[in-house]
Parts: C-alpha cells; sequence; structure tokens
C-alpha cells in the first residue's frame, strides 16, 4: 500500500475505527482523514456525499455503525436495522462515485444464522434463520456485504468484507445497556471486587459458547489483507480460533478482577444462539495467528476499566 495515500476512518473513535486508526499511524500512514459524529452525521446523505466530493479519500475503512449488546439489540431492532442501513448506504455509495480504490467494510458473525454448523464457514450466511434478539443488526450488516461486493464486481473498487467474531480491547463500551458481553462482565465483577459486594448476577444459563478476539489483532488482520488479499470480495472470517462458554468467560474474569463471591445466572434472561466459532482458514492461510491471549486481554481491559471508571467518577451500576 502507498503510504501516502489519504485515508478516512469512519468512526475512528469506537473500538474497531480506534484500533485501525492506531494501525495506521504505526504503520506510518501520515495522510489520515477522520470526522466525529458531531463533524459529520452519516445518516445524512447530504453531508456525506460532500464530504467525499470534498475529501476524496482512496482507501476508506467503515467501522462506523450503531451497536450494542443484547439487551440493546432486543429493545431496538428497527433504530439498528435503519441507522445502519442508512450509514453503509450513504458511505458506500459516495466513496464508490468519488474517487475510492479500496473499501474495506467491517461486518459481524450475527450474519449467521442461529442453527449454524461449528466452526462457521463463511459460505453459511443466508442458509437458515437469524438469531432473533439480533436480526435487525445482522439484516443491515448483510445488506452492507452485499453492497460491497456489487460494487466491487461491478468495477468501482477493490472492496472486502471482514466478519470478526466476538472483540474487545481498547475504546470498548462498559454501557450497562449498550455493552458488548466482554465489557458488561468486565463491568460488573471489576465493580463487585472493588465495591464489596457479595455476588454478581449474570445473564442466562453461562452454557452458550463465544470466541473472543482482541481489537489490536483485528486490526493486523486487516493489513494482512489489505497487502494480498487473493480471496476479491469475498467476506473473510476473522477470529481467535479457539471459543470459551460464557460460564468459563465470567470465571477468567472474576478471577483476574479480583471478585471472590458468588456468580449468580439469570436463566430468566436469553442466552442468544448457543455457539459461535468462526471457521478462520482463508486468513490463517495468509498466516495471521493472533498475538494477544485471552487472559492477558482480559487483565488489559479490567485496567482500562478502572482507569475510565475512577477519572469520570462514576459509581458502580451508573
Amino acid at each position: 500500500m502507498d503510504k501516502n495515500s489519504k485515508v478516512y476512518v469512519a468512526g475512528h473513535r469506537g473500538m474497531v475505527g480506534s484500533g485501525i486508526l492506531r494501525k495506521l499511524v504505526s504503520e506510518g500512514f501520515k495522510n489520515i482523514v477522520t470526522r466525529t459524529h458531531g463533524e459529520l452525521d452519516l445518516l445524512d446523505q447530504r453531508l456525506v456525499e460532500d464530504f467525499f466530493k470534498r475529501e476524496r479519500p482512496e482507501i476508506v475503512f467503515l467501522a462506523a455503525a450503531r451497536v450494542g449488546g443484547i439487551l440493546a439489540n432486543m429493545r431496538n431492532q428497527a433504530i439498528f436495522l435503519y441507522e445502519n442501513l442508512q450509514i453503509q448506504n450513504n458511505v458506500m455509495w459516495a466513496a464508490s462515485r468519488n474517487g475510492t480504490k479500496k473499501f474495506i467494510f467491517l461486518g459481524s458473525s450475527c450474519i449467521y444464522p442461529r442453527e449454524c454448523p461449528q466452526p462457521i464457514k463463511e459460505d453459511y450466511f443466508l442458509t437458515g434463520p437469524f438469531e432473533p434478539t439480533n436480526e435487525g443488526y445482522a439484516i443491515a450488516k448483510i445488506a452492507g456485504l452485499k453492497l460491497c461486493g456489487h460494487l466491487s464486481r461491478d468495477g468501482m473498487w477493490s472492496g472486502m468484507s471482514v466478519i470478526p467474531c466476538n472483540l474487545y480491547g481498547p475504546g470498548d463500551n462498559f454501557d450497562s445497556i449498550n455493552s458488548h458481553v466482554m465489557a458488561g462482565l468486565v463491568k460488573r465483577f471489576t465493580d463487585a471486587a472493588d465495591f464489596g459486594a457479595d455476588s454478581v448476577v449474570c445473564w442466562g444459563t453461562g452454557a452458550p459458547r463465544r470466541e473472543f478476539l482482541h481489537v489490536d489483532d483485528l486490526a493486523r488482520a486487516i493489513f494482512m489483507l489489505l497487502e494480498s488479499n487473493p480471496y476479491g470480495s469475498e467476506p473473510i472470517n476473522v477470529g481467535y480460533g479457539r471459543d470459551v462458554s460464557i460460564a468459563e468467560l465470567a470465571c477468567i474474569v472474576a478471577e483476574k478482577s479480583g471478585f471472590d463471591g458468588e456468580i449468580l445466572w439469570d436463566v430468566n434472561k436469553p442466552d442468544g444462539m448457543r455457539r459461535k466459532l468462526m471457521d478462520s482458514s482463508k486468513i490463517k492461510q495468509l498466516g495471521f495467528v493472533p498475538k494477544i491471549a485471552l487472559e492477558s486481554g482480559i487483565e488489559s481491559l479490567i485496567m482500562e476499566y478502572r482507569r475510565t471508571r475512577d477519572l469520570s467518577g462514576s459509581e458502580p451500576n451508573e
């Protein structure tokens, strides 16, 4: 890649976008364009079109999205579907007509059917019903994946869709309502350890299994694909290679945070998909191996949560 190319990272303040931005800076890219939501509302088609006409970035990373955990997804299916469709359509259409040569779309493993053979191969999507708790988000992401691919096949750019497993790392969202499972567990157990709680209640049965990848490892994988991608516009899974049950994850987070109380499970709450383990054969064939072990990544995330919580002066469960 030409490191003098103008690069736009959409969603640079989010977990994935900030990871990509760190990687760009470390690789020596100088001509990086970013905009906050206040500076550019990606839901506004006219503003997005004007931005791309003016800036004309050659490489675009679309990491901006309306995201959230299982509770946020369940409560806001229409918003998750509508806003993600709007963001994707606006950015892709404007980029494809204003000089963008490479486009990287960040997908999600929720595109795959609820009852899916394991490990999950890229060609399993659209082979069965979605997990109902995040159907709106999944439909939007599939539409984005398809639009990116069709624009590539129409010769508008060289585009690819990267499908990561569950992610965590710097910039994660620890909000009680909108956090994903890793950040949610880190918040609950760290607060419990630091403020003297006797027990922590977790959603569901703890039986579902999930795969977790540090966002900095995802950024490394994306750059490997930018340097050499023999798969063209086909979607590409990026996973850690090993999954854990939510109960096992809770025990790891409890230990790393210093919590030694009781872990309780609210079985009246939904579990989501029973298992999501990605088949990452494509990216592994290019030499990708995750560098950040799950346990050390969790330790770092707990440290970040304590730092951000203490700086903000927040009390637990606020």
